[in-house]
């Protein structure tokens, strides 16, 4: 049992700290908005996969390669999301732009300083509704996305020594891929806050925010136009 958890984890590792929709959805809440939203969105995806692996233990993720109308619905469902995210970014990143450039010119001689409090995003995240909000973006992301649910039911059963419960062995190794997760999610919001108000100057965020908002609907197409059994 030891010998199979400690090969599902090593497995797990290398599959978690691939670049992918998750980690880009962590690492640009924490540039937005700082630790605590990055930790809230991390927490969103840890819930969903932790509802992913009870569905696998009992036999639920089955429902997503066995019915072709359960896979679509979802995969429809989890590109709208996704194209809505990208859309979202864009425009923000739109909006911050011209806001950005008629700032300075309001400003004149030693009314300057007041270009340097423009960082809204910040005391969002750090109120509830901010995190709450991120954390509803982590969760959505994982649940709607049906290629979450197949990876733990492809994955995790090859995993199961013969003879072990399969229930509670499936609980086993969803715990160790929420550890590796949390602590992967953990480095990725700690790395991009602490590199401090240069990472967040107005120019990088609108840049950052384009490149999600076409990242995102790239997802999107991807999920959308994903096969069934993919």
């Amino acid at each position: 049992m030891l010998t199979a958890t400690l090969a599902f984890a090593g497995v797990a590792a290398l599959i978690n700290i691939t670049p992918g929709l998750d980690t880009l959805l962590v690492l640009r809440t924490s540039v937005a908005h700082g630790k605590e939203g990055g930790f809230a969105a991390a927490l969103g995806i840890l819930t969903g996969c932790l509802a992913w692996g009870v569905a696998t233990a009992v036999g639920l993720t089955a429902l997503l390669t066995a019915s072709r109308l359960a896979y679509d619905a979802l995969r429809i469902a989890g590109a709208c999301y996704l194209a809505w995210l990208g859309v979202s970014a864009l425009w923000r990143a739109r909006r911050r732009g011209p806001a950005r450039r008629r700032g300075p010119a309001r400003q004149r001689g030693p009314a300057r300083q007041s270009e340097e409090p423009a960082q809204p995003e910040e005391p969002a995240a750090a109120s509830p509704r901010g995190r709450r909000a991120a954390f509803r973006a982590g969760l959505a992301t994982n649940l709607l996305n049906p290629k979450a649910g197949i990876f733990y039911m492809s994955l995790v059963p090859q995993f199961i020594p013969a003879g072990a419960p399969v229930f509670r062995t499936t609980l086993l190794l969803t715990a160790v891929d929420l550890v590796e997760l949390a602590l992967w999610y953990w480095v990725v919001s700690h790395a991009a806050s602490s590199l401090g108000d240069r990472i967040r100057r107005p120019s990088f965020r609108r840049r950052l925010e384009q490149f999600s908002g076409v990242a995102f609907l790239g997802f999107a197409a991807n999920l959308a136009l994903a096969d069934h059994r993919a």
